[in-house]
């Protein structure tokens, strides 16, 4: 598979990232097929899509004429079998491998022999899911930012197996979408989520030692370090319940205590505040 013979793009999951991701290739011009289990979150999904664009359009990024044409290029399909016409396929389910496993391994079964199988997962070593299909040479990682429409960056991971040529292409396809690729090489976390989670995780210690309320905390980083959002407003946005799961991939696959999550994280987590999606996290959201 070349960029020049990909035409139909499939996204695994319409949530956040995946509704992004949906986004991006009908953008750039890609009949996209975006599957998930429950007809509700195809609707919601392609619901964020419309109102992402209108967002475009009012910040005069995006022509107002082409609004309709991207999104009658999104096909909703609840059937894995659904698929079968993809040549590139981009999952983005719950960080969960055991979900991954199932989804990689049902849509492995439905492609045809040359397409391209991409995760979008933030922090699962990509050599462990590659491994999970019958196509590892054709397996690499492709780790968008949220949100994907705004945000540039685009890590691309090559797990052990992964081809040269499906590398290159990779590669390729994301410069084509108007993204930053970057290679990174596979490891837990990768590089952003290496770097950006212990950063979250002692900002969250901060308060939970009473160093500093989360307002100070995220005031010290956004006036001094320049950071344009604090760390625990950004975990609030991600999903604490997210930071946790990378945290405890990290813990596990470097083997070191010093990635252990944060109790305060934790302990948010199981009160049900997660940061935006729940109206409350280390902030609260009207």
């Amino acid at each position: 598979m070349t960029l020049h013979t990909i035409m139909t793009i499939a996204v695994l999951g319409a949530g956040t990232m995946g509704n992004g991701i949906a986004h991006v290739f009908a953008r750039a011009g890609y009949h996209v097929i975006l599957r998930d289990v429950e007809q509700r979150y195809l609707e919601r999904g392609l619901e964020t899509v419309a109102k992402n664009l209108d967002r475009e359009i009012k910040k005069g990024k995006l022509p107002e004429t082409e609004r309709a044409g991207i999104l009658a290029r999104i096909s909703l399909v609840t059937e894995m079998s659904a698929i079968a016409s993809a040549d590139f396929v981009v999952e983005a389910v719950p960080e969960k491998i055991e979900i991954k496993r199932a989804v990689l391994g049902e849509a492995d079964a439905m492609l045809g022999k040359d397409a391209i199988l991409a995760s979008n997962t933030s922090s699962i070593a990509m050599t462990t899911l590659a491994a999970m299909t019958g196509r590892a040479d054709r397996f690499v990682g492709m780790h968008f930012m949220n949100p994907v429409p705004m945000m540039a960056l685009v890590e691309v991971i090559r797990a052990l197996q992964t081809s040269d040529a499906t590398f290159a292409t990779t590669m390729a396809l994301a410069e084509k979408l108007g993204k930053k690729p970057v290679a990174v090489n596979d490891a837990p976390g990768f590089v952003s989520n290496r770097v950006l989670m212990p950063l979250i995780n002692e900002a969250a210690y901060c308060v939970l030692e009473g160093v500093a309320t989360a307002e100070a905390v995220d005031a010290v980083m956004k006036t001094g370090m320049n950071h344009p959002m604090g760390p625990l407003e950004l975990a609030d946005f991600i999903g604490l319940d997210v930071c946790v799961d990378i945290m405890h991939v990290l813990q596990e696959g470097l083997g070191d205590p010093k990635y252990r999550a944060c109790p305060l994280l934790k302990k948010y987590v199981a009160a049900g505040w997660l940061g935006r999606k729940t109206g409350r996290g280390f902030f609260s959201y009207g």
